[in-house]
């Protein structure tokens, strides 16, 4: 498993905002609680709010999804595709550039939600994670709006390869990697996919309603 996908992973388990022993999650994910207590390190220098120590356990205390400010989600996909794209460019000044209006952009978020631009410093995911998958993010957004099955295509972290059939239910954005969060038909359980991993989007023709353990409210609680 990649270190940012393990990262993703931890961040997926703290997010309960219950405390969480190291080696609780270091037995989760296959890995040593030393990697574990380095990780911890790695969120924390990224701006994620965790807090804990070592011996006693890890926790978020605050929401981490960027919160609306003046922008539209539109007008944000467009943002931050555009610094995606100039931050894998040969250029030097180019890829500087992109780093420093991301930083700029960071750096009028409420602390409470992401911490400094000082901080962040694409510590967790580089630009090229970023770019992958806007392609998808119209059909996503409407399928949300419209409460519309879709048919996707995902690999996994592993390279696994699977069609199913989700209920989208919320997107986030997670530091410059946007999810999805759907009720998963194949599993028969919710599932947060990553966009960026998705490799391709079908809306069906089938809608879907409210029903009782499948909403975002039963997710969330």
């Amino acid at each position: 498993m990649r270190r940012t996908d393990r990262l993703f992973d931890i961040i997926q388990i703290l997010r309960d905002g219950k405390l969480h022993r190291a080696q609780d999650i270091a037995t989760r994910l296959e890995v040593s609680t030393r990697t574990i207590y380095r990780d911890m390190d790695t969120l924390v220098a990224s701006g994620v709010p965790v807090e804990g120590a070592r011996g006693v356990g890890y926790m978020i205390t605050e929401a981490i999804s960027l919160p609306p400010l003046n922008l539209t989600v539109a007008e944000l996909e467009a943002l931050n595709l555009g610094m995606a794209i100039v931050g894998e460019a040969a250029d030097p000044d180019l890829k500087a550039a992109a780093l420093s209006l991301a930083e700029k952009v960071d750096a009028v978020l409420p602390t409470q939600t992401i911490a400094s631009a000082d901080q962040w410093k694409f510590a967790v995911y580089p630009f090229a994670d970023a770019a992958r998958g806007f392609a998808h993010m119209p059909t996503l957004r409407a399928a949300i709006r419209a409460r519309q099955k879709l048919r996707i295509v995902y690999t996994s972290k592993e390279a696994r390869v699977t069609t199913r059939t989700i209920r989208p239910l919320h997107m986030e954005y997670w530091g410059r990697i946007w999810t999805i969060t759907s009720w998963c038909e194949l599993r028969d359980d919710f599932r947060v996919f990553r966009v960026d991993l998705i490799q391709s989007a079908e809306a069906l023709p089938e809608l879907f309603v409210d029903e009782p353990g499948k909403t975002l409210a039963d997710f969330k609680s």
